[in-house]
């Protein structure tokens, strides 16, 4: 069984359902990869990495792990802290914007759990994920230990994977992130970001820019996401741009972008061809910006994958 740790912080989700009400669900980019993932293909080992506090709507994070057959193996108690929280709030186009309260959450301290059994544990994995959000979380004490691990990882022959996801209100400043971004490149084996990432912090705003950048990392795979319209699928140093059919419905596009790494993740890890793996992907993004929230209800979104390419073999 090929196993899979993605690494990040699972929020409180509150979403706004009138003038006086709210609802609540748990959400997170490293997590709603993890989900997605595991949801088409079951036969793997996803585990969940972050930590969380004792309080009950910790342990109701913890407990929707499990009915998302998450492996909670690396889901850590720190009894002095509590979960993350953020408010979403969504326009007529499907765009969202965000307040969040995640200053002391407990996943911002997770490594402090990290001991040599738990990397020697985690040294057994096929692939490992994190994104420029995981690093942002982590408070900066900490992240000498982060990339510490992730040398230990890599030696031991774990796949590296990096979505930088660059959000500018989560660094102290541009430097700060480029200096852990740089770090994250140097170790990953594969990269997943979208232009907007570079464009943002580098100022490179073409696919092509992107590659030359990154030469100096020896990354052996990238798959660049260009919004909704195309990719490009870039396999030592060669570029392919894939075209996307955009979705007509658009409800709420948070985690399309999640959605499409862990199925790319997924299907990449059970043998299927980069272009094969991106038009899965594509399609489980398609589905999830047709629902609110950043976890599209499980029965729909199978019964979408099942419309597009039938019964799904590989789901396990």
């Amino acid at each position: 069984m090929q196993k899979v740790v993605l690494f990040g912080e699972c929020m409180l989700e509150l979403r706004q359902g009138g003038t006086h009400s709210m609802s609540h669900s748990f959400a997170g980019d490293a997590f709603n990869t993890a989900v997605y993932l595991k949801r088409l293909f079951g036969n793997m080992d996803v585990s969940f990495m972050t930590a969380i506090g004792d309080d009950s709507i910790s342990k109701q994070m913890h407990e929707n792990c499990l009915n998302e057959g998450l492996n909670n193996q690396f889901v850590f108690t720190d009894n002095e802290r509590a979960l993350g929280i953020y408010l979403v709030q969504t326009d007529e186009q499907g765009e969202r914007s965000f307040v969040y309260w995640r200053e002391n959450s407990a996943a911002r301290h997770v490594m402090q759990h990290v001991t040599q059994n738990v990397i020697d544990q985690l040294s057994t994995a096929d692939l490992f994920f994190f994104s420029g959000i995981s690093l942002a979380v982590i408070v900066p004490e900490q992240r000498a230990v982060f990339w510490d691990m992730l040398k230990q990882l890599k030696q031991a022959g774990v796949k590296i994977v990096f979505d930088p996801n660059y959000r500018a209100r989560l660094w102290r400043s541009e430097d700060e992130a480029k200096v852990e971004f740089e770090q994250a490149c140097v170790l990953s084996n594969l990269l997943l970001p979208g232009i907007e990432d570079f464009s943002q912090l580098y100022q490179l705003t073409t696919a092509e820019q992107i590659v030359e950048f990154c030469k100096p990392f020896q990354i052996e795979e990238m798959i660049i996401k260009h919004g909704a319209e195309s990719l490009y699928i870039v396999e030592q140093e060669h570029i392919e741009e894939v075209k996307i059919t955009p979705s007509t419905k658009v409800i709420d596009t948070t985690s399309a972008g999640d959605s499409f790494n862990g199925v790319y993740l997924g299907a990449s890890l059970a043998g299927y061809e980069a272009r094969r793996a991106v038009e899965l992907a594509s399609a489980a993004a398609s589905c999830v910006i047709q629902h609110p929230g950043a976890i599209a209800p499980a029965q729909a979104f199978g019964h979408y994958m099942r419309q597009r390419f039938g019964e799904l073999s590989f789901a396990g």
